[in-house]
Formats: C-alpha cells, structure tokens, sequence
C-alpha cells in the first residue's frame, strides 16, 4: 500500500511513502531531505537505501548529492525508526523571547535584533539558541535557517530565512558582495584616519580546550573591512565598521592586530582594560551589527534594516563623552 504524503506528519515509516517536495525542501541534497525526514535513523542506513535504489526521485534511481526540485516526487521506503518519546497532545504556549525585538517580517524573511549573549544557534554547552528558540515558539513554521552568524555577545541585525528560496539567494548576495552590512564598535586607543581599508589574512584554528580562535597569519583567508571614524572619546574612539568581507571574528581580530582592542572583547581584547571598564559600567564587548542593507530575495525591493545601539551601550557613550579629556 501506498502513503501519499506531504509533510512529516502525515509519514508512516512502516509503508512506502510518495512525498512531494514543496517550497521548504526546494534546492535540498536529497541525503539531507532524508535525514530530516527520517528522524532517528542512522546516517550509514539513509545512504544504503540510495545506493541499493529504493529511494526515488520522479521513478528514477540517483546519488546521495542529487537536488531536488519543486515538484519532486521521492519514493521513500519502509524504514524502522527510532521509538519518538510520547509528547503530551496540549503542549503550553511557548512565551516568546524575540517578538519585540522583530525589525522586519514577511513570508520570506524575519529579521531580529538580537541582543547580546544571545547564541545563534545551540551547541558548546548552549541548549538552546536564537535558531531553535524560534523554531520552538512556530512550531507550524516549514522552514525557519539562519541566514548568517553573529557571535553571542554581538548584538544586532540577524537575517533568517524562512523560504529556503529566501535562503539561497541570500547566500548569494553575501558571496557576491550584493549586501553591505555596518558594525558600531568602540575601540581602546585615539583613532585619527576619518576613513581607513583594512586587509589582513585571518587563519582559524582551535584550542585543545575545543574553542575556536582566530589569527592574523600570512596562510590565512582574505578579509577587508573599511573603518570610519565616528566620535573620539578620550582614550577611546567610536568607529563603524563596513564589512567586505565576513570571516569568523573579522573585526574582533583585524582591531586587536591593529593595536586597537574593542573594549569588552574578552577574547582578543586587553583583559586589565576590560574589568576596570566593567566597574564605569560596560558589562559587555561593545560591538553592534547596526544597519545591514540589501535587496529582498524575493522581490528584490531595497531593504534598509536597522537596530538601533542598544540602551547599555549608548548609556556608556554618555558616560565617556561626560569625562574629561587629557590630551
């Protein structure tokens, strides 16, 4: 007997299943289409039935990297799944952490402010993140991805997708230069150049402690970014940061090489610094994803998406711009 189903919910693992591909699982490797919908089941399992050819797209035999199209029908066949624990039918309503911090929405992208120590995505001890917290509270969302990345104590525009067309050309536009993303960040030291390009090659490595770090080393990727003087201080300066390019840790590694540590970075900054600065009230790194421009990857209207500096960190640009300067 045949099961023709369209969502997860509707898949019986103990029959043979015609699923058709619909607009969330658009452009997806079919390995990948698997194992979503094959929860529970082993990786080594999904790529025996590819090879052996009782998985279908459109009556046809294909390999684990073939995409899948609009339409698609994927013949799926009987599988034992791992036992779902029994969940209760009236679930409480999730109370939602970032519906007042929602800059922009539509049906194909929702863009957050996210606040700082915030992690994006779970992981490293983090059980939950901004990705699955929002998962959780649409529960009846199809498709909900990060777009890209910002660290946890970043805080600022986050892009997320909710069509994985959205997705895509998202992902385009940022390898194609087609975005242009500005950072508001302080910085330890007297800033002079009203605009300066900077380009230094960054390598990543990880310590044996498993956390991620990030070099300036002439083996490293390309990263640019261009610096714009924004308001002196005293020993500080105020700067926005335009993003070329988007390594991991860009601004946080290019600034410290530079001689200028963002104050706050407990990473790469200057660590004295940072706990004198937290007893004058800066409790964290003072580094803002402010304004990201683009075009809508649907409909290609010019988007301008702004967040503004959060209430902390404002707060503590009043608190140096009221000190006294020593030249």
């Amino acid at each position: 007997m045949t099961n023709l189903s369209k969502t997860r919910n509707q898949f019986n693992p103990a029959a043979v299943n015609l699923l058709t591909v619909d607009e969330a699982s658009e452009g997806q490797r079919i390995d990948n289409f698997l194992a979503k919908i094959l929860k529970g089941v082993p990786k080594s399992h999904i790529y025996r039935i590819l090879r052996s050819g009782e998985v279908r797209v459109n009556s046809k035999r294909v390999d684990s990297s073939a995409k899948l199209n609009l339409g698609d029908q994927v013949r799926v066949p009987p599988v034992r799944m791992a036992q779902q624990p029994q969940v209760e039918s009236v679930a409480k309503p999730q109370v939602s952490k970032f519906d007042d911090a929602i800059i922009f929405e539509d049906e194909a992208l929702l863009v957050i402010d996210k606040p700082a120590g915030f992690a994006v995505h779970g992981g490293s001890g983090i059980s939950r993140g901004v990705i699955e917290q929002l998962r959780l509270e649409r529960p009846h969302a199809k498709f909900l991805e990060l777009v890209h990345r910002l660290d946890r104590e970043t805080s600022g525009v986050l892009l997320l997708a909710k069509k994985r067309a959205a997705l895509v050309n998202l992902h385009d536009a940022i390898r194609n230069n087609q975005t242009d993303k500005r950072y508001l960040v302080l910085v330890h030291g007297k800033w002079t150049d009203q605009k300066r390009r900077v380009k230094l090659p960054l390598h990543k490595f990880v310590l044996s402690s498993g956390e991620r770090r990030v070099a300036v080393q002439d083996d490293g990727q390309d990263s640019e970014t261009i610096f714009y003087l924004r308001k002196p201080l005293g020993e500080f300066t105020l700067l926005e940061a335009q993003l070329v390019t988007g390594r991991t840790h860009q601004l946080r590694v290019q600034l410290s090489h530079l001689g200028f540590p963002i104050a706050g970075d407990d990473k790469y900054g200057d660590f004295s610094l940072n706990k004198s600065l937290q007893k004058r009230g800066l409790k964290r790194m003072f580094l803002h994803s402010a304004e990201t421009n683009l075009r809508h990857p649907v409909n290609g209207e010019k988007l301008k998406l702004i967040a503004p500096l959060p209430k902390e960190l404002e707060k503590f640009v009043q608190v140096l711009s009221a000190e006294p300067t020593h030249d």
